[in-house]
């Protein structure tokens, strides 16, 4: 009986230190998620911090060249606008240099035929 007695006591005392490792498992355990769920939190709000961080660089960004390709555009229509204002001058100058030529042309023609005709008459 007293071998019982010991051996009920012994259960008891093993089972108490179960309960009692078991309960100091569950602490930790519950510590070790609400840490776990704090990282988990902090990681999420640093990773929402740098994507706002990368949109808001990658917007203005973006922002920027369509300011550059406007700027670009407006600077290739005044080089365009320029261009045909220096081709259609240099066409009517061309065009008053042809003119120009066959005036003289057609001036020496007539003279020529003149003092020809004037030849032919005087030796006729």
């Amino acid at each position: 009986m007293a071998q019982e007695a010991a051996l009920s006591k012994f259960k008891a005392e093993v089972q108490s230190s179960q309960e009692h490792h078991f309960s100091l498992l569950q602490r930790e355990t519950e510590k070790l998620r609400t840490d776990i769920d704090k990282m988990r939190s902090e990681l999420r709000y640093e990773i929402d911090k740098v994507t706002a961080g990368q949109r808001l660089d990658l917007n203005l960004e973006r922002g920027r060249i369509r300011d550059e390709l406007a700027n670009q555009s407006a600077e290739t229509s005044t080089l365009t606008n320029k261009l045909d204002r220096e081709i259609h001058t240099l066409k009517t100058h061309l065009e008053t240099a042809k003119y120009d030529v066959i005036k003289y042309c057609i001036g020496t023609i007539v003279s020529v035929t003149a003092v020809g005709l004037g030849l032919l008459r005087i030796f006729l």
